[in-house]
């Protein structure tokens, strides 16, 4: 325990980084998409984010278990009497929930190519695939203020109750 108390530094910093690459593709995504129904699937860096959505997620998954594990090992019961991590650990559930409940289904439909390409059918496909990547834009937005939040408490460390 006091070998892995020592690395805790580097745990944390490892965690972080896999808590915030889990999230990437459900943050970016959309904004990537912006005002193009034709998804251009092979720029790189659409193809890099579709990637890690689809298969990093439980490489990433896996190593942020790993690693919060390791914490939990850490910090004990001196967990439960720091309530700005319980509620950043909440709100962190609430956003991984909805990256994967809402952000993922609904941008796989947004890069979806199928739809009439020509007429008054495809304006009217435009309009709304404009009108569901400007709501997962606004999800984005929603998931970055929440991340902020959780740096906010991981930082000032408030003294909540």
């Amino acid at each position: 325990m006091t070998g892995l108390a020592q690395l805790f530094p580097l745990i944390l910093a490892t965690h972080v980084l896999l808590a915030i690459s889990l999230l990437i593709p459900s943050l970016v995504l959309p904004f990537t998409l912006r005002g193009r129904r034709r998804a251009e699937a092979s720029g790189r860096t659409v193809r890099g984010l579709l990637w890690l959505q689809s298969n990093g997620t439980v490489i990433i998954g896996a190593g942020l278990a790993a690693t919060g594990i390791a914490m939990l090992l850490v910090l004990g019961e001196r967990m439960l009497e720091q309530p700005w991590l319980l509620a950043a650990l909440c709100v962190y559930a609430i956003v991984l929930s909805v990256a994967y409940v809402i952000q993922r289904p609904n941008l796989r439909r947004l890069i979806d190519r199928s739809g009439p390409q020509s007429g008054p059918e495809a304006e009217a496909a435009d309009r709304r695939w404009r009108d569901r990547a400007r709501r997962q834009r606004y999800i984005s937005y929603a998931m970055a203020a929440a991340v902020g939040l959780i740096a906010f408490l991981m930082s000032s460390k408030p003294q909540l109750w």
